[in-house]
């Protein structure tokens, strides 16, 4: 007799039926309301420095070329060789140029879609390493509400575009373990993280080893996965062979022996940190969720014969050790141990939906909403206050404190409604702070770039590089002002001064003071810079 004639058959395939359907609805919900996240005000703000500012210029550059130029191959940029890394984030901006223009959301959409589409990604992986739906639920929402996820994510970086490629690897590699098929993933997304990281994606590669190596070894030995990895790479050494054939061996000088200098420059890669940077960082952004993190990782250590602990002790102790392991302490090194915080987090709070009703609660989660709740407020106060009182951050930080409290009050009853009060209101926090010019606040750090900018492009200099007084190169003045901006010290600047035919300066009025240059030619001037040339008509 054929199984479907027994009832068991028949509410069997009814159960993975409606299991499916739930999963579809949950992966629309997180898509929609990331897609929304990520997208809100995404061209307010101008571009920050270094990353964003680099991956427009070289977008830009291979937009503006003629046709059958091989400048997406071989990008540029400023007109200098750039093959530090593959340009697959770069075409996807610059594919975006070519439909809606050359500006800051076009510029950012690519990276936020991808970084969106990962919300979802990371539910699925849940789905694949816990039995229960809540813990893939609450894993992909804490991941959701992550303060340096959204904003990172937002941002043009390829860091987004790598941890959403990441996701997928990590999810084929849950998948192989029941089917095989799902190797072909693992090697395809393999090979976009290495089309967007260059072959650091390598290092990431080596999370997904060490998690089968603990959890599934036999799956190393099976020949169709690294068959998969290598048609997965094969795009990759297809582009280092055609930079190697046509730079020579100074492609090997730019992409390996010193890519610390060419990847970022002097300004953001001599940072020299601390080994703690990168803990300190996540005690100053991973708030409300840190609260969880001790007893979310103490669960996964206690069960670490279960794959999902396996997997989140893996994917984070690796990373960890890597980015440990590289010179340059930089702050988005770390987006891509979010999500496995956020898969211990999930865990952890699960486990509270099968606590009885009105449960008590650890005192250090109460004590922790309640401090967050205070300190939100007196933010809130503080921002009220003054002259010229910040009304935006005024309404964030009272919608943090009301959440904190509510959640707080919540949480001493013994309530489980405390955590849906955390995920809403740190959602509505978010989208109000995403609304806001706020949210890139690295801005601030230095003179505003778009005023400087239009004042080169209204005074149109007939040379493409002017050197400037400001102690480090700055991507972002260069792209918005469609000019190389060199810094150079005082002395240079005589020297360039006297010995150059026509040059153009950048100066503030400490250095147009010390420099006490004669002939001078004041062209424009904004935000206390001064765009000056030699008067010829004087000499």
């Amino acid at each position: 007799m054929q199984e479907r004639s027994f009832i068991w058959g028949h509410l069997g395939q009814r159960y993975r039926t409606v299991e499916t359907l739930i999963d579809g609805v949950w992966i629309i919900v997180l898509l929609v309301a990331a897609v929304l996240l990520f997208s809100i005000n995404l061209g307010g703000a101008p571009l920050r420095d270094w990353d964003e500012g680099t991956v427009a210029q070289i977008a830009r550059e291979i937009v503006r070329s003629p046709a059958g130029s091989l400048n997406w191959l071989y990008p540029t940029l400023g007109g200098v060789p750039y093959p530090h890394k593959p340009p697959l984030m770069h075409l996807l901006v610059a594919w975006a140029y070519q439909i809606g223009g050359i500006n800051e959301w076009t510029t950012r959409l690519p990276g936020a879609i991808l970084t969106a589409c990962s919300v979802p990604l990371l539910y699925c992986i849940g789905r694949e390493a816990f039995r229960q739906r809540w813990a893939a639920i609450y894993s992909a929402l804490i991941y959701l509400t992550m303060l340096p996820v959204v904003r990172h994510g937002r941002l043009a970086m390829i860091d987004g575009a790598v941890v959403s490629f990441l996701m997928v690897m990590m999810w084929c590699v849950l998948r192989s373990r029941r089917d095989l098929r799902y190797c072909l993933g693992v090697g395809l997304a393999f090979g976009l993280i290495c089309l967007t990281q260059g072959v650091y994606g390598v290092l990431l590669g080596a999370i997904a080893i060490v998690f089968l190596y603990w959890d599934t070894p036999r799956l190393l030995t099976c020949y169709y996965l690294w068959i998969a990895v290598f048609l997965g790479i094969l795009p990759v050494l297809g582009w280092y062979a055609a930079q190697l054939l046509h730079y020579g061996h100074t492609f090997l000088q730019m992409a390996f022996i010193s890519p610390a200098n060419n990847q970022l420059g002097t300004g953001a890669a001599g940072n020299s940190r601390t080994s703690w940077y990168y803990l300190k960082e996540i005690l100053m952004y991973a708030w409300p969720w840190l609260l969880f993190l001790p007893h979310s990782l103490r669960l996964a250590w206690e069960n670490r014969n279960l794959s999902w602990a396996k997997l989140v002790l893996a994917w984070s102790g690796v990373y960890l050790v890597i980015i440990a392991c590289v010179g340059s302490k930089i702050l988005w090194y770390l987006f891509p141990i979010y999500p496995s915080l956020a898969l211990a987090l999930g865990a952890q709070l699960a486990e509270t939906e099968n606590l009885p009703l009105l449960s008590s609660y650890p005192r250090s989660w109460i004590a922790g909403l309640s401090i967050l709740a205070l300190a939100a407020s007196a933010g809130s106060i503080f921002f009220s206050s003054g002259a010229n009182p910040k009304t935006d951050l005024q309404v964030i930080f009272a919608a943090v404190a009301l959440t904190m409290t509510l959640a707080a009050i919540y949480a001493e009853r013994g309530d489980g409604q405390f955590l849906k009060i955390l995920f809403w209101g740190s959602y509505i926090s978010l989208l109000l702070l995403m609304k806001s010019n706020y949210w890139v606040w690295e801005l601030s750090d230095a003179y505003p770039v778009k005023p400087v900018a239009s004042m080169i492009v209204r005074a149109n200099p007939a040379v493409k590089k002017i050197y400037t007084s400001f102690g480090y190169n700055r991507p972002s003045l260069d792209f918005y002002s469609d000019r190389t901006i060199i810094p150079a010290s005082l002395g240079e600047l005589q020297y360039y001064w006297r010995y150059n035919g026509q040059p153009y300066f950048l100066l503030n009025a400490s250095a147009y003071k010390s420099l006490k240059l004669d002939s001078i030619k004041l062209i424009d001037e904004a935000e206390g810079w001064k765009l000056i040339t030699k008067d010829t008509n004087r000499l």
